[in-house]
């Protein structure tokens, strides 16, 4: 009898307790400066080895050559590197545009802060393009409405910045206000425009919003990085200019 009341007040407690989940208490973290302290490991540094070799070899392989450096800052309200990136976009780009539409792109706009570095005098190589263009942003076509293209060139003049512009465009800051042209041609207010940009203005980015909801939007699954790389491999040696394709009227008279 004796043994059976033990193993009842065995079976009991056993049924009730209660069972509980697990729960998280407490966390704790410590911060490991990654620098030469820390010792590499031979198997892992023998396996990355051969790619890092390859990388590096890529990166470092020469494409082009500019006979003078190529800045975002060396002019007023246009630049040598903001000229030249809008130029070759749209060489790039438009035989695509035109081959899936039989029109061609009106021009081709970007943004000030998208060029991330210059490109010095002498050779240029891949890593050049990838300082260039970091980012992974294509090239879009945006079908505007004049009244759309009036808001891009009011942004330009409130901006005051050397956005990249191609050389389609020409637009000048007078005292009266402005004076645009478009392939030479003044702004028809009863036509659309096709503009060359990235996805990533395209969507607003840098308070562009005069590309958002466009009349239509063209993907050309080319990449602005890769656009630049193709030209500089086709290009021996890179000619650009600053021709007065945005600037102050007054600043060109004196």
């Amino acid at each position: 009898m004796k043994k059976f009341i033990i193993s009842f007040i065995i079976f009991a407690a056993l049924f009730s307790c209660k069972s509980q989940s697990p729960q998280l208490v407490k966390i704790e973290g410590k911060q490991t400066a990654v620098n030469e302290s820390i010792a590499s490991d031979e198997i892992i540094e023998n396996t990355i080895k051969p790619y890092r070799e390859k990388v590096e070899k890529e990166m470092t392989t020469v494409i082009s050559f500019t006979p003078i450096d190529l800045y975002r800052t060396d002019g007023d309200l246009e630049s040598s590197l903001g000229n030249l990136m809008a130029d070759l976009s749209y060489e790039r780009a438009n035989p695509i545009f035109y081959s899936r539409t039989e029109k061609n792109i009106d021009f081709a706009m970007f943004n000030y802060g998208g060029i991330r570095s210059g490109i010095s005098k002498g050779n240029i190589t891949n890593e050049s393009a990838f300082n260039l263009m970091p980012f992974e942003n294509s090239l879009v076509v945006v079908e505007l409405t004049s009244d759309k293209i009036m808001e891009l060139v009011n942004y330009l003049i409130y901006v005051n910045e050397a956005h990249p512009l191609s050389k389609q465009i020409n637009l000048a800051i007078t005292e009266k206000g402005y004076d645009l042209k478009i392939n030479n041609l003044p702004l028809n207010n009863s036509k659309t425009y096709f503009v060359l940009t990235s996805d990533y203005l395209q969507t607003g980015g840098d308070n562009m919003n005069f590309f958002k909801n466009p009349v239509n939007l063209y993907k050309l699954d080319y990449k602005v990085r890769n656009a630049i790389i193709d030209y500089f491999k086709e290009t021996d040696t890179v000619k650009v200019s600053l021709d007065g394709r945005f600037r102050h009227e007054k600043t060109l008279k004196n």
